[in-house]
């Protein structure tokens, strides 16, 4: 039934690249976790992004820090907007922990990471 189109947006979506910056990150969901268990529950972990340089260097310095830690943490980066627009985030890149924005617009250095991730883990 082509009349209406029906069916373009599926193949549309097939073709269309994994990320918006075109590294081939998959878009929401890089991630990367470590199989050691934390002192409390699995923590969830995300980089808020556009694809941009300094998103990656977030990403990356955070999967450091919970490796370092030797965390069982969940990392995923996410560039979707509507998903970015749901946390309230204007500014990117972002660091949210367990569904909650901790930093904005800031790339940290993997020690500045462990010592937030130390607060939250307590």
């Amino acid at each position: 039934m082509g009349l209406f189109g029906f069916g373009k947006k599926k193949q549309a979506e097939e073709t269309a690249p994994t990320c918006t910056c075109q590294c081939g990150c998959s878009t929401g969901a890089a991630t990367a976790s470590t199989p050691v268990s934390a002192p409390s529950d699995t923590l969830s972990i995300k980089v808020l992004g556009t694809g941009c340089v300094s998103c990656h260097t977030l990403l990356e310095n955070t999967q450091q820090a919970v490796a370092d830690m030797e965390l069982d943490a969940k990392v995923e980066y996410v560039t979707d907007m509507a998903q970015i627009a749901g946390y309230g985030v204007m500014r990117m890149p972002a660091l949210v922990i367990n569904e909650k924005p901790v930093v904005v617009g800031k790339v940290l250095k993997p020690e500045e990471i462990t010592d937030i991730l130390k607060k939250e883990c307590n």
